[in-house]
């Protein structure tokens, strides 16, 4: 690493061509647009489509006026109509450029979106040490995946506070600050630096921009402790992310406010009432914020089911506009990490008002569906409505009714609800047959559950398991938002669906190349017309088998990230045509947006009048949704790797049994039993020459030995770095 001293001038960027002091004049603006001229005239001429910085002056005649030239390339820089690139001058037209937004930045990666709205995959080679926020210069490069891949040619305008959280590190120099995007260690400008020691994790701001990342200075401005604290990790990364986790005083002031007076009969006016129904919630045990209960009977004559769907009324509290609705819209979603939870609203609203606690009055917004005994969704109404549930209901205490396994006192707890329990488990399954009939995936999740101790340090981790009364919320959830997306469609009004694209044809590809070399030469799979009953079958093909769980995560890779759109575009995941979320609305942005336009629709607005006031809202709120929707996804799994480093961290020297999940050039990822993913690298592999199949094998050249995509293995923690997430692991 290069030595820096403190007192630095700032380096010059590369649309500053120096001039002598005494040249430095006022430009006067007819020169200066004269250079500019030139510039493009001489560029549009020469052969070579470039000219580098020297032959670019000469040519201009630059020192008649070296402001003025200098001005002129400048303007050019950052207008997007020249590019720069080692000292030497283009044309931005003769390039097929486009003009981005930097959006999101990971270690070796980033991504930038265009005016249209598309995102493109950036490799950090191309990244030109571009911070989140930044508008760009960029041009397209050959895809490997199917999805846009991008290089950025020059960063137009610098984000005004590019932030990174990392750790306070060692070197010959002093000591740096080391974040994941660098991966170098940075020079500190320590005059302008918060107090800071080896091992804090801390907050930085970029004060200098090099051409790469790992060239950048900082400043210390904010020290959260010790980096061996995940909690301590995860405040830093939401500072970096500027998620906020404290609400303004107007926001606050009209959560109390609109919460304050309760549900009056006022409130109840028009509404449909069904408190005298056995409706319920079921969540989790330490759930604050349940904003959907379910109910269920029979009816006699068809024996089809009537299934209910009652969720919180939000919208009724939120109304456009309003602080708690720009607040919201902010926000984009609730994110839950660990045992913490940074809301979208106020717990006013969340924990108060729109939770549907037991025994209590509440405005909800209700889904009522007929469907058939095989399960088919025959009919279905939306209602403003009122609930009074009955049991606020645990999914550990659901299953044990479920199983015949529950202790007198939560027989008696939910003896009122036992018999609707029942009846919504037997729909559930004729539910997931029909799901299974459509040929949607089954994959299993690859979450791991963390236990904490009353100091919020991890001190378990084990797989998420899924029980009888998770499957029946599930499926009823599923039911309401399919029914939510089909009355938008078949009414042609404006909506925020969840859509899930087809996967790429090269994915599909890739995947099908390597699950031939588990042995299943019988693959039928067409990467051009790929269909959820396809994956379906691949992935029931391998469910008994070891090398299941590798099957399973490489599908996942193959498959599109869901987002929001305002266009129907289907869920192929579900294999659904129609689907939208509405049963979150406390939690999720999108949810909100669906009650506000369907309870316009039920109060008697027509088509033309839902486009005109929510067709460009819809536009903005599905892509601030899906912006909001990375963001949370992403810090929830750091927040699991960090977690998961700090359960390690104490466990280093154990040996633990695990799975090949991934092969790369540097080495191999194993999943262990609890669901931690480590690193063993191949440098740390027994003595010997290794060649490697990247995605299939390691092999020792001398010996033989090969590991393989699939195999089992035991491994030793060898290390574990809780601000990274990293695990290191080691042959036992």
């Amino acid at each position: 690493m290069a030595r820096h001293n403190a007192k630095h001038e700032k380096r010059k960027t590369s649309s500053e061509i120096r001039t002598p002091a005494k040249s430095r004049k006022p430009v006067k603006p007819e020169e200066q647009a004269q250079y500019c001229r030139k510039i493009q005239t001489f560029l549009q001429m020469t052969a070579r489509k470039q000219m580098n910085q020297k032959e670019l002056a000469q040519k201009c005649h630059s020192k008649r006026s070296p402001a003025a030239f200098q001005a002129a390339v400048s303007q050019l820089l950052k207008e997007g109509v020249l590019i720069e690139t080692r000292q030497n001058y283009k044309l931005c037209s003769q390039e097929e450029t486009f003009h981005a937004e930097t959006v999101r930045l990971s270690g070796n990666f980033g991504f930038i979106r265009d005016e249209a709205g598309t995102e493109h995959f950036v490799p950090g080679k191309f990244l030109l040490g571009s911070m989140t926020g930044d508008k760009v210069l960029a041009k397209s490069i050959p895809s490997r995946t199917g999805s846009p891949e991008a290089e950025i040619l020059s960063i137009l305008e610098e984000t005004p506070q590019a932030r990174l959280s990392g750790v306070i590190v060692a070197t010959e120099y002093g000591l740096c600050f080391l974040s994941g995007l660098a991966g170098t260690p940075l020079h500190i400008d320590y005059h302008e630096s918060c107090p800071y020691k080896i091992g804090d994790k801390v907050l930085a701001e970029v004060t200098y921009r090099g051409s790469r990342h790992m060239e950048h200075i900082v400043k210390i401005i904010l020290n959260f402790g010790s980096a061996d604290s995940a909690e301590n990790c995860m405040k830093a990364r939401i500072a970096e992310l500027d998620i906020p986790t404290e609400f303004t005083e107007s926001v606050q002031k009209e959560a109390f406010k609109v919460s304050a007076v309760g549900v009056t009969e006022f409130d109840m006016q028009g509404r449909t009432d069904f408190r005298d129904d056995v409706i319920f919630t079921i969540d989790g045990a330490k759930t604050k914020d349940m904003d959907d209960a379910v109910s269920v009977r029979k009816l006699p004559d068809s024996g089809n089911y009537l299934l209910g769907v009652h969720i919180a009324d939000v919208s009724h509290y939120v109304r456009p506009n309003s602080p708690l609705d720009g607040e919201a819209f902010r926000r984009g979603t609730s994110i839950y990490y660990a045992d913490q939870v940074i809301p979208m609203l106020p717990k006013q609203l969340s924990n108060g008002i729109c939770s549907l606690n037991p025994g209590e009055n509440r405005l909800t917004l209700s889904a009522v569906m007929e469907i058939s005994p095989q399960g088919d969704l025959l009919k279905y109404d939306f209602y403003h409505s009122v609930i009074c549930s009955r049991v606020k209901g645990v999914y550990d205490e659901c299953n044990q009714i479920l199983n015949h396994t529950a202790s007198p006192e939560i027989q008696e707890k939910y003896a009122e609800v036992t018999e609707t329990l029942f009846l919504l488990d037997e729909l559930t399954e004729k539910l997931e047959h029909v799901r299974k009939l459509r040929g949607a995936p089954e994959l299993e999740s690859t979450e791991s559950a963390l236990l904490l101790d009353e100091n919020g340090q991890c001190v378990g981790l084990a797989p998420v398991s899924r029980g009888r009364s998770e499957r029946i919320i599930e499926a009823c959830m599923l039911c309401a938002n399919e029914a939510a997306a089909k009355i938008a469609r078949e009414n042609q009004f404006p909506l925020v669906y969840r859509v899930h694209e087809n996967p790429a044809p090269e994915r599909i590809a890739a995947l099908k190349e390597l699950l031939l070399k588990f042995n299943q030469q019988e693959l039928q799979l067409n990467p051009e017309e790929v269909t959820p009953a396809d994956i379906q079958k691949l992935l029931d093909d391998s469910r008994e088998e070891s090398y299941f769980p590798v099957v399973n995560a490489l599908t996942l890779r193959a498959m599109a990230k869901a987002r929001y759109s305002e266009k129907p575009l289907g869920h192929f995941g579900l294999a659904l045509a129609d689907y939208a979320h509405f049963t979150s609305p406390i939690r999720r942005y999108p949810d909100l947006t669906v009650h506000r336009i369907l309870s316009d629709f039920l109060d008697g607005a027509d088509k033309e009048w839902l486009i005109k006031r929510y067709q460009k809202f819809t536009e903005n709120a599905a892509q601030r949704s899906s912006d909001t929707e990375v963001r949370a996804v992403q810090l929830e799994r750091e927040a699991d790797a960090c977690y998961a480093a700090e359960y390690m961290q104490s466990h280093t020297g154990e040996i633990f049994h695990g799975v090949i999940t991934s092969i790369v050039e540097f080495g191999m990822y194993v999943t262990l039993d609890n669901m931690a993913e480590g690193l063993l690298h191949i440098h740390d592999l027994p003595n010997g020459e290794y060649e490697t199949e990247e995605g299939w094998y390691i092999r020792n050249t001398l010996t033989g030995t090969e590991y393989k995509l699939g195999d089992e293995i035991e491994v030793v923690c060898a290390r574990a770095d809780v601000s990274s997430g990293h695990i290191d692991l080691a042959l036992s």
